[in-house]
């Protein structure tokens, strides 16, 4: 118990948006207390080391934005390395380079130029699909039957562990396609993972803040919200409510981790697996996120799983039940003016990391 003690801004969760507000915050001369169920702050950026290779515990984190103002705020933070991520996908054995690209259309149709491969994808297009109903609907209507059935079908049902009949189309809206030999797969300016892994990072963004491990707020919820003016909650919106509506859906994972005493497995950061009779979606080779040099290698199977309340929520289930259920909750937050709800699971989205730390630095500090 923190008796005595009153705090400006409770932080609840000390994930990214977590400690990027707490920053903020401390810096406009707030007294901030930042608490975490977890073991470890992080979120789920959290590394840890195994055989002096960085391990990113919950799956691959590569920083990348175009936004030059975010950039220069966590490269001000700490240095970043150059890592690019270029992913290999692994269907029955061939390797096919992602995202999608003329090495890609080589690989699978033998073409070499940009007018080739539009032909070969717009001959398989299916033809007055103008409004998709589901996922594979969608995907064959943008690249046609080889790319959906070789690349895209197996991994996604994995992935969603649903058919892709009965997935909704916005999931695979906007899929890049590229007519250059370009293996880079995100299109930003800036690219990067912090040297020494992301708890470098959130260290230095959380320095001379007041932090509290394997601390729950809703063990103990009347006391925390007493010894602050203001909640910044990063947590599941429903618990928040006590699921007065009914719980969030998510998909989760998990990772089993192998050391091999060998200098490199795979030669690559990242390989997807496409067929659906693989029962993992990738290996993560991790070393390579920081070009090491190491005698031994740690790899990462990841496999995609439903989820349960003792697992960690990962990615929402934006269907139209779950988006419905969500406005509910979201209805009853904008009524708060002394909480702020931010983050993947307070705002129930996918958020990549530009995006989350844009929007903790944009929220008012009072």
């Amino acid at each position: 118990m923190l008796v005595g003690k009153h705090y400006d801004y409770l932080v609840v969760g000390g994930g990214l948006y977590g400690s990027v507000f707490a920053h903020k915050a401390a810096h406009s001369g707030k007294k901030i207390l930042l608490i975490d169920k977890r073991q470890t702050l992080g979120g789920n950026t959290y590394c840890e080391k195994i055989e002096d290779i960085i391990v990113h515990k919950y799956g691959p984190h590569i920083f990348h934005t175009s936004n030059k103002e975010i950039w220069n705020f966590v490269t001000s933070i700490v240095q970043f390395n150059r890592f690019t991520l270029q992913p290999l996908a692994n269907y029955k054995g061939r390797l096919y380079n992602l995202p999608f690209n003329m090495n890609t259309f080589y690989a699978l149709w033998n073409v070499k130029t940009p007018q080739e491969a539009m032909e070969m994808i717009n001959q398989q297009k299916v033809k007055g699909s103008d409004c998709p109903e589901n996922l594979e609907e969608q995907a064959i209507s943008l690249v046609g039957n080889d790319i959906y059935k070789i690349l895209i079908k197996g991994y996604t049902e994995k992935q969603w562990g649903r058919n892709c009949k009965k997935l909704p189309p916005f999931i695979i809206s906007r899929l890049p396609i590229r007519f250059t030999y370009d293996n880079n797969y995100f299109n930003d300016l800036y690219q990067g993972i912090p040297i020494g892994g992301y708890n470098e990072l959130i260290s230095r963004l959380l320095t001379g803040i007041e932090t509290h491990c394997n601390t729950d707020f809703f063990d103990n919820r009347q006391y925390f919200e007493d010894i602050a003016d203001k909640i910044v909650f990063t947590g599941r919106i429903d618990e928040y409510y006590n699921y007065k509506f009914g719980k969030l859906e998510y998909r989760t994972m998990r990772w089993d981790t192998e050391i091999f005493d060998i200098p490199n497995y795979q030669g690559v950061a990242v390989v997807n697996f496409t067929d659906a009779k693989v029962p993992y979606t990738r290996i993560i080779e991790h070393k390579h996120f920081e070009f090491g040099t190491q005698s031994k290698t740690v790899i990462s199977h990841e496999y995609p799983q439903e989820w349960q309340d003792k697992c960690e929520p990962m990615y929402p289930i934006n269907d139209d039940k779950n988006n419905s259920l969500y406005n509910k909750y979201k209805a009853l937050s904008n009524k708060q003016d002394n909480v702020i709800f931010g983050g993947r699971l307070a705002e129930y989205k996918y958020y990549d990391m530009d995006k989350v730390i844009e929007s903790a630095l944009s929220a008012p500090v009072r």
